[in-house]
Order: structure tokens, then C-alpha cells, then sequence
């Protein structure tokens, strides 16, 4: 059996307002898949579904053939799914190191082969000069480099970016993406990369899902979403948006 991490069927219903409607998607091993949208597409709420924090009213999800459907979180992540949230979410008042090495206890290490870990992490991500700042004053595409980092502890089997790129400059969304081609190639996870940075996307992605008003509208590769006038229809939506998708 192929590994992946798969939604099938997958629906969600917040006071019986749809957020997902029967989205089905896979994120093989070894493969960066994209999942673009506009804003209230349901991105994050299915990036939620695949990791435990919200359950769906219907439909799965497996993880290398496993029913992993409505597992709690934690417990998703010791089966090997790491994520990064929009808001980076790391503890403010903890050290980017301790940062690192606070995940590496939860996922079952002694504190010393927590910090051995965190250590080799910043080195890898190459931000070692990071390790002694405070979480809570670093700049903001430090902040998604740390969260990155310390998804990464115990080299997960999935990674799920929940847009990684998000106010950063040409110049280090490209040091962003060659980041990633570094944790396909030496991680070898299977990534899924949720983002507004289409450029990035196109650039990047084996596969591609497109997520509209919670519906799958189109799926392919970067040629196929560049060409897709459902897509281009569905970016209309705001001039900003329509202007940075390139489509």
C-alpha cells in the first residue's frame, strides 16, 4: 500500500454552516502537495481535520491505511504528523532552544536527547544563532523558521505548513522553498503546503488541490491549476488576491 496521509470524503459543519463538503485529498510521502484557496476556502480547517484539532461530521482520515479519524492531537503527532500554524504558536516566554526542545520531551525524549535534538535542528535549519533568543521577540520570519524547526523534531512522517510564507519578502519565500526541497529530499516526508503565495506554490508543488467555498474545485499539477479557469474564476474574488496569483 502507497503511504499517505489521506482525507476521504471529509465534511464539517459549524451550526450548520458548511466549512467542508465532501473534500477528499492524499499527501503522499516524498512530495510536496499544495492546498490553495481564497480566504473562508476551508484550508485551515481541513489542515485541522488531518491533525486531530477538529473532527469532522463525515467522512476519514488515514495515515498510511490507518483510521486516524477524530485521534486528539497529541496523539496524531506521535503517529508522525507535524504541522505549523498561521500564528506560529510558539511559547513566548521560553528560549527559540527550549522552544525545540519542550517538543522533543512531549514526544518522549530525556531532556538531554531533547536539547541534543533541538541543537542539531537550529544547526540544520541554519539558525543556530537563534538559540538563546527569547521566542516572544523574534521577528516574524524567524518565528516561521523556529516553528518549522521544531515541526521537524523527530523527523515526522507528514509535515503540514500552514502558510509558511505568509509576510515574508521574494527573497526568503525562495530560501523558504529551497528549505523545503531540503526536508523532501533529506526528511523524506511528505509535505503539504497550504498557501497564498501561488508564485510559490506554482513553483514548488508536485500536486496541487484547489479548495473553494469548502469544496474541491480543481486538482493537478502546477500546469493544470495555472490553466484551470475554475481556479481564475475563484481568485476574482479580491483584486489583491487575483493580482498575486499569476494565473
Amino acid at each position: 500500500m502507497a503511504q499517505s496521509l489521506s482525507a476521504a470524503g471529509v465534511s464539517v459543519s459549524f451550526e450548520g454552516l458548511s466549512a467542508l463538503s465532501n473534500v477528499t485529498l492524499d499527501v503522499p510521502r516524498e512530495t510536496v502537495t499544495g492546498l490553495i484557496g481564497p480566504n473562508g476556502a476551508g484550508k485551515t480547517t481541513l489542515v485541522n481535520v488531518l491533525t486531530g484539532f477538529q473532527k469532522p461530521s463525515e467522512g476519514s482520515v488515514t495515515l498510511d491505511g490507518e483510521t486516524i479519524t477524530g485521534m486528539p492531537p497529541h496523539k496524531v503527532r506521535q503517529k508522525g504528523i507535524a504541522r505549523t500554524f498561521q500564528s506560529g504558536r510558539l511559547f513566548s516566554d521560553l528560549s527559540v532552544l527550549d522552544n525545540l526542545e519542550v517538543t522533543g520531551v512531549g514526544l518522549g525524549l530525556s531532556r538531554r536527547e531533547a536539547a541534543n535534538k533541538a541543537e542539531a535542528m537550529l544547526d540544520w535549519i541554519g539558525i543556530p544563532h537563534l538559540a538563546e533568543r527569547m521566542a516572544g521577540g523574534l521577528p516574524y520570519t524567524d518565528e516561521r523558521r523556529v516553528a518549522i524547526g521544531r515541526a521537524l523534531i523527530m523527523a515526522p512522517s507528514y509535515l503540514l505548513l500552514d502558510e509558511p510564507a505568509a509576510g515574508m519578502s521574494a527573497e526568503e519565500a525562495s530560501d523558504l522553498a529551497k528549505l523545503i526541497r531540503r526536508i523532501i529530499a533529506e526528511v523524506k516526508c511528505g509535505v503539504l503546503l497550504i498557501e497564498h503565495n501561488i508564485g510559490l506554490v506554482l513553483n514548488i508543488c508536485d500536486h496541487i488541490h484547489v479548495l473553494d467555498s469548502g469544496e474541491v474545485i480543481e486538482v493537478g499539477p502546477p500546469a493544470v491549476i495555472k490553466a484551470s479557469e475554475k481556479v481564475r474564476h475563484a481568485y476574482m474574488g479580491t483584486q489583491a488576491d487575483a493580482e498575486g496569483a499569476v494565473l
